[in-house]
């Protein structure tokens, strides 16, 4: 059985969080995420789970790290100047190979901005906001629906690869409502946890590859296994270990669980592509717009589609190759000056012209904007 109810992109993260399995939330109120928080504060204690708001934003990913750490799948939610302030937590995260989930809901910036406003500013900060060479896994809702289930693939990602996953929402999609259908009951639902140890607690090395995945078996805190966390590049032990070959091979097999599973971790969508000649590459809220405005393409005879990626980063490489052969021209929208439109760029390497619709105004695109703008590729107007 399932409830159709009238739910907002936020609150749907939440049920997704939920159903996934988080059991715990640590965080500071921000625009345009705050219905998140929220709404954890209200579902977790039904659930038996844990909620707390922190002084700082700094302090909320810390203690989702912790609680990690105990053993228990953890989330926290922001925005752009929150996101920012997460950014060397979600470093260590990355080095210790911590799961976690970060819902950033993006925000017009930079600073403060402007809080309501839908912007996909932080597209560049979730790659390579952390220092460091590091591999993210990035997803991008659309819909109220798809909110529901990116959050729990997200969590089950995070587990499953020990490392941080970032919900990149924006703010369209996190304030409008959709209808949704939503199980009863959710303990049906498939859940992914992370691997534990199958050696007794005096033969476990904490970031020992045991099957040859590139992913460690865990051991949460409290349950009888001891193991040194470290930011520090480390060896199996987790000890500190600065050798040459120490650091090649941390960073080999840190980049290798992502880089050698790329069929699991990327999605995409393609929407009326089969015989496209201009293909727009959109994401999250800014795709929303480009459905409409490729039927009303159609209608006046012009082939476009929609090619729409899920998962941001890892980036699509192939896939993106592989369409710049199939069509004539690339049109990139983005609710920012141009981010994701270089990458396409270096994956296309001259195969297709890329042209951009770079939208940093306060506003969405209508489907009318779209349209405009399809027929000004379509009629000869200048690449990116």
């Amino acid at each position: 059985m399932a409830r159709t109810l009238l739910m907002q992109g936020n609150q749907a993260v939440v049920e997704g969080a939920i159903a996934a399995g988080v059991r715990f939330y640590g965080g500071y109120p921000i625009t345009p995420s705050t219905e998140i928080a929220e709404g954890m504060a209200k579902r977790l204690p039904e659930v038996g789970g844990k909620f707390m708001q922190t002084e700082d934003e700094i302090a909320g990913i810390g203690t989702v790290i912790g609680a990690s750490l105990g053993g228990v799948k953890a989330m926290t939610a922001t925005s752009g100047p929150g996101f920012s302030l997460k950014q060397e937590m979600i470093g260590l995260a990355c080095s210790a190979e911590i799961p976690l989930v970060v819902v950033d809901v993006q925000r017009v910036g930079p600073a403060t901005g402007q809080p309501t406003s839908p912007s996909q500013g932080d597209v560049m900060q979730a790659r390579w906001g952390t220092h460091g060479d590091h591999w993210v896994i990035a997803l991008s809702p659309s819909s109220v629906p798809e909110c529901f289930t990116l959050t729990r693939r997200a969590v089950a990602l995070s587990e499953r690869y020990r490392c941080p996953v970032i919900l990149l929402m924006d703010e369209i999609v996190g304030h409008m409502r959709e209808r949704i259908d939503l199980p009863e009951d959710y303990s049906a639902l498939p859940k992914v946890s992370r691997k534990v140890p199958t050696v007794p607690p005096e033969e476990y090395l904490a970031y020992r590859d045991v099957d040859g995945s590139g992913v460690p078996p865990m051991a949460a805190f409290g349950s009888g296994y001891r193991w040194h966390v470290s930011g520090l590049i480390h060896d199996e032990t987790g000890f500190p270990k600065g050798t040459p070959a120490a650091t090649r091979s941390a960073m080999e097999r840190l980049r290798g669980k992502l880089e050698n599973d790329m069929a699991d971790i990327v999605t995409a969508e393609s929407y009326r592509l089969d015989d496209a000649e201009i293909a727009v590459i959109a994401f999250g809220g800014a795709a929303r717009s480009v459905y409409d405005a490729v039927d009303m393409a159609r209608e006046e005879g012009i082939k476009a589609g929609l090619w729409r990626p899920v998962t941001i980063w890892p980036f699509a490489e192939a896939e993106v190759k592989e369409l710049a052969h199939r069509v004539k021209h690339i049109l990139v929208h983005e609710l920012n000056c141009g981010q994701y439109v270089r990458e396409v760029e270096r994956a296309v390497a001259g195969a297709a012209p890329v042209h951009l619709y770079a939208k940093y105004d306060n506003e969405s695109a209508t489907p009318e904007d779209m349209l405009a703008e399809i027929k000004r590729v379509r009629e000869g107007g200048g690449p990116a």
